[in-house]
């Protein structure tokens, strides 16, 4: 594990950023459904405020600079949620990151993520494509590591609710793969 490189993604997924979108004292992430395209949105809230990005084109939608101090950080709701931005915004987005909460570890089609710490605090992620222990199997075949947390703490790991993004979410960063619905 600790031999193991960080390695791209493999097909079908691909990154919606070059590189990671940086996102300074990033508290948690939150995914919802775009009501008109039925894309994947991803919220990102953090000490500078909200904002919410298309999780396959990776443009950023909507950005609320200064929510209302009540409800601008999850740990002021008990399900760990915020309000909404731009066109989701008649809904609230559950929250996982410093406050508690999480994301789906598995895509519901075969897809699964693991987060390990061999060299704790330096967490590493894991991508699957079988329920087995990713570990037994050669790196490359059966598991990669497509993530390591070199430099920031991690908040949140996980897949949308539609399994077509998968999110890694440290205190200073956002890195974000999507695939095409299955057919």
């Amino acid at each position: 594990m600790l031999a193991a490189p960080v390695v791209p993604a493999p097909a079908p997924w691909r990154p919606v950023f070059e590189s990671c979108a940086p996102v300074g004292g990033l508290l948690g992430i939150g995914f919802a459904t775009h009501p008109e395209n039925g894309h994947d949105l991803v919220m990102v809230v953090s000490g500078d405020g909200h904002g919410l990005f298309d999780a396959v084109t990776g443009e950023r939608i909507a950005r609320d600079r200064d929510p209302d101090p009540e409800e601008s950080t999850p740990d002021t709701a008990p399900d760990l949620s915020c309000p909404g931005l731009g066109p989701i915004a008649d809904r609230r987005v559950h929250i996982a990151g410093l406050f508690g909460g999480g994301l789906r570890t598995g895509s519901g089609d075969g897809w699964f993520l693991e987060v390990v710490s061999p060299d704790w605090p330096h967490d590493r992620v894991l991508l699957s494509s079988s329920s087995s222990m990713p570990h037994r199997e050669p790196h490359g075949e059966g598991w990669w590591h497509i993530f390591h947390s070199y430099y920031s703490e991690l908040r949140a790991v996980g897949f949308s609710p539609s399994g077509r993004t998968l999110a890694v979410a440290t205190s200073s960063d956002v890195t974000l793969w999507t695939r095409a619905p299955a057919d």
